[in-house]
């Protein structure tokens, strides 16, 4: 057993896909959205969607990797 506060990495696994997923809804319907109703979309916002789109897919899917697979491995 360790000596430490145990640390729940079930509920930082979940909670991550779900903030990544999150991220990456926003980003696609923003985009969406933004190119249907408000056509010429300033630079910044396309790339501010862009960026959350990505951000989205790297947290939900290196969160449960992270949380759920090495890191009560290596505890």
């Amino acid at each position: 057993m360790s000596q430490t506060a145990s640390i729940d990495y079930q509920t930082y696994a979940k909670r991550g896909f779900f903030l990544g997923l999150a991220l990456l809804l926003i980003g696609v319907v923003g985009s969406v959205v933004g190119h249907a109703f408000f056509e010429p979309l300033p630079a910044w916002e396309n790339t501010l969607f862009v960026g959350a789109e990505f951000a989205g897919l790297l947290i939900g899917f290196f969160s449960p990797i992270l949380f759920g697979i090495v890191l009560p491995l290596i505890e």
